[in-house]
């Protein structure tokens, strides 16, 4: 007899609640992950995140290696493949950690009648998220959070639990069963679209969160928002993949305006898995009923612009040239460049996230979503439309003053005067001579008028709204 642990996004040893309730069952322990196709090639399918969680399965393989386990891949429909190798290894129980969206939802509850059916008993656990469970908080009246700041207030005060160290050793799974390769990417039907990304792994993000707890989170309240980024994590992919315990993160940070600044963007993802997971139509359609109906553009000519970084608007375009590059955005480019294409080029907010779900390694379904409704002014924590209708050329000069982050990822502009770099169509016939862009050939002139957009863009969401 044996028991089996389901991986799916949470690929680590260290505080994983679900691998070490299975190896206190005392039974040979089978680790699995499957390769879904209906996931792989459904409409968030991604060549550089699959990538990434590659390497993350590679680094997971190792580490169980060590412990005297090993991995089990299989490729197909979870409910039929876990049931099948639950038969091969004379399975008592199977354990995983609880998802929250719709997908994940349908995927977990087929596993269960799957595996229930053949007298299997299945076992969901924490470990996810900060918190155990995000679906039972609620507001006073009873109903789920739609609003930030009252869910951070409650969520500080839920409970916690312990976190757990990462097992010294595992049962020897034996061989009742073919454990199975990892594929390649090409071999999935992806392909790598990023020239530069992270490397996936656990072992690489709890380095990478030891390397920012140890200096940069002290910057972190005072400079998050500079777009350099020398004071933030980076680590939302491992997040994402599980790499690094949520709730491990929390439990290491100090109480610090700067810690608590980092814990507070902690809280943000476990409310966007709280929003979806009471509402998932979100995940299709607009949470505000009255902008369901909104009529956007359709210029796959702007959209192109937007999506190659050619947009005349040189902080858009270095935001949108280092996700190309990386696979990853600062944060406050992220809204940048989301307010740039939902208000001044007023384009549909699925195309953004069809575009970052495609190439994003940290590309989560919640947080990517609620972001996206949350810039487009059609989301859960509403403000008025104008207060989130950014300018870009005084979001430059507020957050990247010296101008780094544009000239490195815009390396045409390199030589343009300071004076000139956040709005170089202005710049002089003898300017753009000297620094060597001329604007309209070496660089895009702006491929539309902000104020006018601006002005258009108040009066959709005043009819529409």
């Amino acid at each position: 007899m044996s028991t089996l642990v389901w991986y799916r996004r949470d690929l680590r040893v260290h505080d994983h609640p679900a691998l070490r309730a299975a190896r206190d069952a005392g039974e040979p322990v089978i680790p699995v992950f499957c390769f879904d196709d209906g996931l792989l090639g459904g409409r968030h399918a991604s060549g550089p995140r699959t990538q990434f969680m590659l390497e993350c399965l590679r680094d997971l393989d190792d580490a169980l290696r060590r412990r005297g386990s090993r991995l089990f891949v299989r490729r197909g429909d979870p409910a039929r493949e876990l049931a099948e190798l639950a038969r091969e290894v004379d399975a008592t129980a199977l354990h995983f950690s609880v998802d929250v969206g719709p997908f994940a939802r349908r995927r977990q509850s087929e596993v269960k009648d799957a595996l229930q059916e053949i007298g299997v008993e299945v076992m969901p656990h924490p470990g996810l998220f900060a918190i155990d469970a995000l679906e039972p908080i609620r507001a006073g009246s009873g109903k789920p959070y739609t609003v930030f700041t009252p869910f951070y207030r409650n969520w500080l005060r839920q409970p916690r639990r312990d976190v757990l160290g990462a097992p010294g050793s595992l049962p020897d799974p034996g061989r009742t069963a073919a454990a199975g390769t990892l594929p390649s990417l090409t071999s999935l039907g992806l392909r790598q679209e990023v020239d530069d990304p992270a490397r996936g792994g656990e072992t690489v993000g709890r380095k990478a969160l030891s390397r920012f707890l140890g200096g940069p989170i002290e910057k972190y309240a005072e400079e998050h928002n500079t777009l350099s980024g020398r004071a933030v994590s980076r680590l939302s992919p491992y997040l994402h993949f599980g790499c690094v315990s949520p709730r491990e993160i929390e439990e290491r940070l100090e109480r610090t305006p700067s810690a608590d600044a980092w814990r507070r963007q902690v809280c943000w993802r476990d409310f966007y898995a709280h929003v979806l997971g009471h509402h998932p139509r979100n995940a299709r359609s607009e949470f505000q009923e009255r902008y369901r109906g909104m009529q956007w553009s359709r210029s796959e000519k702007n959209f192109e612009a937007w999506c190659e970084g050619r947009t005349g608007f040189p902080v858009v375009d270095a935001g949108m040239r280092q996700l190309r590059r990386e696979g990853w955005m600062h944060n406050r480019a992220r809204l940048v460049v989301g307010s740039f294409l939902t208000k001044d080029l007023a384009i549909d907010w699925r195309w953004g996230e069809r575009w970052f779900m495609r190439l994003l390694l940290d590309g989560d379904e919640a947080s990517n979503n609620g972001n996206w409704q949350w810039i487009a002014s059609v989301g859960v924590d509403p403000a008025p439309a104008f207060r989130r209708m950014f300018n870009p050329s005084r979001q430059q000069h507020r957050f990247d003053p010296d101008g780094e982050y544009v000239r490195h990822y815009v390396p045409e502009l390199a030589e343009v005067p300071d004076d000139f770099l956040a709005e170089p169509w202005r710049m002089p016939d003898d300017v753009q001579q000297e620094c060597g862009c001329r604007v309209g050939t070496d660089y895009p002139e702006p491929i539309v008028e902000h104020a006018e957009a601006r002005r258009r863009a108040l009066e959709r969401y005043r009819v529409d709204g």
